[in-house]
């Protein structure tokens, strides 16, 4: 069974140990991180867009999964909690001058530092690979290191100038712990806004129900009595003096009338001021064209203004021959 010409097996190769757990390189997980996208593990470029929770994506990838969600997609998890384009931020990133891109070792004969980063903190100049705390601003989406933020303490942005607040600022590639506070917060804001949304529907609800409930109900209606009184929905009477009549008994002389005959009346006066009103706009309208028009004519050499009279004209004709 083997183990011929001498050969001396060792205890290893026979006796079968546990299995040795295999360690993650650090330097490849930093890389994976801050040089690839989260949802295409693709390298990134611009533009670079991040959401609530401090992830690095491609724009391009992140709209293609918002377009079509149903399709498989092997980190499908990772972009769960974004719903559309509001969801995510476009960075304002810094370049860095020491990068040299993907040309610089296509012949693979020079040593590539894995350390050197695309971009870098605008007022330190710390790189953005993975070794320093970078944030962003929810506000203009500049990014700038932690060290930065700590030693020059401002309230406006160090790149664009625009204000912003200690709420703004949210950790990129953040650890597990600053990711599930990212989270809270981003479920705390999403409820906010939904809570907002609900109370505006309902104000707006109320104001359109208000008038239409004032149109069916008016506000007085009169009703008539055989005794000469009125009165109205709030509970004013309106006594109406009495006319004695011929056998000596008093009859209500004056009778209200309701308020559709009113109604209808101030109608048919509003219609006629109306008509009368139209027809002298239609003809001052006419008479401003007609103004217009004749100025407008004026100005070409065909209206009456510009012809000339026969003492303007000349009575000489002028004549080249082309003969000698």
């Amino acid at each position: 069974m083997g183990c011929d010409g001498g050969t001396i097996p060792k205890r290893h190769e026979l006796v079968k140990g546990p299995k040795k757990v295999e360690k993650v390189d650090k330097n490849a997980a930093l890389a994976a991180r801050w040089k690839y996208c989260a949802l295409s593990t693709e390298k990134l470029r611009r533009p670079i867009v991040t959401c609530d929770l401090g992830r690095l994506y491609n724009k391009d990838a992140v709209i293609e999964f918002l377009l079509d969600k149903s399709a498989d997609r092997p980190n499908s998890e990772v972009v769960s909690h974004l719903r559309g384009i509001k969801d995510i931020k476009e960075l304002n990133l810094t370049d860095n001058p020491a990068w040299e891109g993907e040309r610089r070792n296509t012949k693979g004969d020079r040593y590539e530092d894995m350390h050197c980063a695309m971009f870098i903190c605008p007022v330190v100049g710390l790189e953005m690979n993975g070794k320093h705390r970078f944030c962003f601003l929810r506000t203009c989406g500049c990014v700038f290191s932690d060290r930065a933020l700590k030693e020059v303490k401002t309230e406006i942005c160090h790149k664009c100038g625009d204000p912003f607040k200690e709420e703004d600022l949210v950790v990129l590639n953040g650890t597990k712990e600053e990711v599930e506070k990212l989270r809270e917060i981003m479920e705390e804001k999403r409820a906010k806004a939904k809570a907002t949304k609900k109370s505006k529907k309902s104000n707006f609800s109320e104001t359109v129900s208000k008038p239409s409930e004032s149109k069916e109900n008016p506000d007085s209606t009169e009703t008539v009595f055989a005794e000469g009184k009125t009165s109205t929905e709030n509970g004013e009477d309106r006594s109406q003096p009495a006319v004695p009549g011929p056998s000596g008994s008093s009859t209500s002389s004056k009778v209200v009338k309701p308020l559709a005959a009113s109604g209808s009346l101030a109608a048919s006066g509003s219609l006629a001021a109306s008509g009368s009103l139209a027809e002298s706009g239609s003809k001052r309208s006419i008479q401003s064209m007609e103004e217009k028009s004749e100025t407008y004519k004026s100005l070409f050499t065909s209206h009456s203004s510009a012809k000339r009279t026969k003492a303007q004209t000349s009575n000489w004709v002028t004549h080249t021959p082309y003969h000698f």
